[in-house]
């Protein structure tokens, strides 16, 4: 079979990528242009100023891809971006060049839901193999999803209302910690030990998740101390707050494992570079004998492989896009 190469765009949120990904699984390219630098300023994304800089940054981005891998426009057998969910001006820079792209070249347009770009990073270098459960841990999403095949997604359960990234963002600023906050709570915690009390989190028998009354706990605990001049083990906290969190995703994870007598478990999204929860879910697979895939770390957060790869798979099914397709700021993934 004649090889294809994907050239994709990714700018759901602060990070202006592009990549070229042959055949689904090989990254020939790619180029990620970060915004942290000018966000860390505000602490936070700012939505206005991360599309103005997408808007600055995607020629020069796609061009650098382009030289990297020593190809041209010409060479691409489609064009792929991510068009939902996310930041709806970031995302309308990527879909509105990608559209561009496609109709001076004359190749397949193909959206791409990012939630299916997060899951499909795990085949960059790599064949899996179905059924299989998928976790997704990001800033926006806690979602446990059965794939009976590549193009089946099945949600057994999703946060019931803050994403595990989402907490993790606010107990860094309960404790006072530089943005990005989710790296700075997990450094904080490898320095510290569990010795706080903290609460046990949905103790029932569905597969859903809820990190919004841990944030609370650990809201309380530090506001307690301030008013009792007390003073906090930001170490100890983090460490606290991360092993609750942790022990949460693994016990909701090993019930849906055994449940549906599944071997197969991959883990994904930015959450997933978390090198304490990457090791704690290897452990609890180990223990029953799962295998799990996780992306290497720079393929964790947000990059246009994964959209490529994801990309890939809509090509095979001849899944294009028509061109009045639109960015979407919220969609939830769906079976083709």
């Amino acid at each position: 079979m004649k090889d294809v190469y994907i050239l994709a765009i990714e700018s759901s949120c602060d990070e202006t990528s592009v990549s070229i990904i042959k055949n689904g699984h090989d990254d020939i390219a790619t180029i990620i242009n970060s915004q942290i630098d000018v966000h860390t300023k505000y602490g936070g994304v700012v939505p206005e100023v991360a599309s103005r800089l997408h808007l600055e940054n995607i020629t020069m981005v796609i061009d650098e891809c382009l030289e990297k891998a020593n190809m041209k426009l010409e060479d691409m057998d489609a064009f792929a971006c991510t068009y939902a969910p996310g930041l709806l001006g970031s995302l309308l820079v990527g879909v509105e060049a990608t559209k561009v792209l496609s109709f001076i070249y004359k190749k397949p347009f193909i959206a791409v839901n990012h939630m299916m770009g997060h899951i499909c990073a795990n085949m960059i270098g790599n064949d899996l193999k179905y059924p299989l459960l998928s976790l997704i841990v990001s800033g926006g999403h806690t979602d446990l999803i059965l794939m009976e095949s590549e193009t089946k997604f099945n949600y057994l359960g999703q946060t019931l209302d803050d994403a595990i990234g989402e907490a993790y963002d606010k107990v860094a600023r309960i404790l006072d910690l530089p943005y990005p906050g989710g790296p700075n709570v997990e450094k904080y915690a490898s320095m510290g030990k569990p010795t706080y009390n903290m609460p046990q989190i949905l103790n029932d028998d569905s597969f859903n998740f809820s990190f919004s009354g841990i944030k609370s706990h650990v809201n309380n605990l530090a506001h307690n101390a301030e008013q009792r001049k007390e003073e906090i083990n930001k170490y100890n906290l983090a460490c606290s707050f991360q092993n609750c969190v942790t022990n949460h995703l693994v016990d909701k994870t090993k019930k849906a494992l055994l449940k549906y007598d599944l071997k197969t478990l991959l883990i994904s999204g930015g959450v997933a570079s978390n090198s304490f929860i990457r090791n704690s879910l290897k452990e609890m697979c180990d223990s029953i004998n799962v295998t799990m895939h996780m992306p290497d770390k720079k393929y964790c957060t947000d990059n246009a492989a994964m959209i490529g790869a994801a990309a890939y798979i809509l090509y095979k099914n001849k899944q294009f896009s028509k061109l009045d397709v639109n960015a979407k700021s919220n969609v939830q993934l769906k079976s083709m």
